[in-house]
């Protein structure tokens, strides 16, 4: 992947800052807000630190070690739980400071009641040719007491909901994709292939978590909706071809009439892209590496063009769309496989009436659902524009926290229809 090195090492600088700054803040309220007792503060400090290492390193250290990388997922299932607990330690502090200024204090000590003061005599001469000012009210005292059961009782109910809410998430990350159906018109498409069915998948990242068995069942869900073309667009892996390719041969398994295709993803990039573009050949899919083939027949066909991510547009070998549609006829219809939703109005100029995307997961858990919308003009689902169209899945798979909330990953069945 070409990246600034400058680039890369003020991102690896504003995430460590930001992560070591979160982990004081949740020791402030989880141990040294809840107890005075020096071995329970003590314990937090080791544990909290503990914790906030791994995470730092992860990122390295997978590179250096990849056998390394079932550690950092761990790592990165902590730093899910990090946000949850943040997110519910301001919440839940949110709810104090509007209780107590609702009340006119600061929530830790009832100001006591102050009986009317009888009527002042009428002030003399002598009083009136000198004001003092009236004393400010004494502040109430504060109930230490119950300041601590607050402590407490917000530091157990985040605990309990950040519990909740990544448990959700990792069940919701390991169950089976929905599967979403979309029908698209493609402008150029013969009458005597409308109908025609795409099976997208894309973003599984099959792994030390993702196995064998996760992919035996996308392959069993895939071929229950008997498509005409079966496509992955990118991020399939993230381990060596040694490693993995036992659990990424049950692609071999995949049924349909015009085959599997597939195109690289960032991460491809990462553990040697063209070692697994040789070994996903080997196994009986198409990778298409800034190419297209033309599918149907002479009653009617249209091309499926591929290029590599985007990310590599400037390296050795990178997005290429000007080379993988040379030599196409331009009056056929045409779908394009980009990993990452971008260049989409380039491609629609060039004659892609469909873009099948990924890459953003969607945001993949709530809040970075949020983030990833406010960064991505299309993070997710079916865009139009004129008679262009971007499909971007929200990923079949799951990367870094096993965790899937407000963003369940999908199958995407795309069927076209003639314009």
């Amino acid at each position: 992947m070409v990246e600034s090195p400058l680039r890369i090492i003020l991102f690896i600088l504003l995430v460590s800052v930001a992560s070591v700054y979160v982990h004081i803040y949740l020791y402030r309220r989880l141990f040294r807000d809840t107890s005075t007792n020096p071995t329970w503060r003590t314990a937090g400090k080791v544990l909290l630190t503990a914790l906030c290492l791994p995470l730092l390193l992860s990122w390295v250290v997978t590179r250096v070690v990849p056998s390394a990388f079932i550690v950092a997922v761990a790592a990165w299932t902590w730093m899910g739980v990090a946000v949850y607990l943040l997110l519910s330690l301001a919440l839940l502090g949110a709810v104090r400071w509007l209780v107590a200024r609702t009340r006119g204090h600061r929530g830790v000590a009832a100001p006591l009641a102050t009986p009317a003061p009888d009527p002042a005599p009428p002030p003399s001469l002598t009083e009136l040719s000198v004001t003092v000012p009236p004393q400010a009210p004494a502040a109430p005292p504060v109930d230490e007491a119950r300041r601590l059961f607050l402590a407490r009782a917000t530091a157990g109910s985040a605990v309990l909901a950040a519990g909740g809410l990544t448990g959700y998430g990792m069940w919701s990350a390991f169950h089976p994709p929905v599967v979403n159906e979309v029908a698209v018109r493609l402008p150029g498409l013969p009458k005597t292939l409308e109908g025609f069915s795409i099976v997208h998948m894309s973003d599984i990242h099959v792994g030390p978590i993702i196995e064998r068995r996760f992919m035996d069942e996308l392959v069993r869900r895939a071929n229950a909706l008997k498509p005409d073309l079966v496509v992955i667009t990118g991020d399939l892996v993230d381990g060596t071809v040694k490693d993995l390719r036992h659990s990424v041969a049950a692609l071999q398994n995949l049924q349909a009439r015009t085959g599997t295709h597939f195109i690289t993803g960032n991460h491809e990039y990462y553990w040697n892209a063209s070692s697994w573009a040789d070994a996903l050949t080997g196994l009986g899919l198409t990778v298409l590496r800034n190419r297209h083939v033309t599918l149907g027949d002479a009653g009617g066909a249209f091309d499926l063009v591929g290029v590599d991510d985007w990310s590599m547009r400037n390296g050795p070998q990178g997005y290429n769309l000007d080379a993988a549609i040379e030599g196409r006829d331009r009056d056929r219809a045409a779908v394009l496989l980009a990993h990452q939703p971008s260049n989409w109005d380039v491609a629609a100029k060039a004659g892609m009436g469909l873009q099948l995307s990924g890459h953003t997961h969607g945001g993949q858990f709530f809040p970075f659902t949020l983030a990833v919308s406010a960064i991505w003009k299309h993070d997710a689902g079916l865009f139009q524009d004129g008679d262009s169209h971007l499909y971007v899945s929200r990923g079949t798979g799951f990367w870094g926290p096993p965790l899937r909330v407000a963003a369940p990953s999908e199958i995407v069945k795309v069927t076209l229809l003639a314009a």
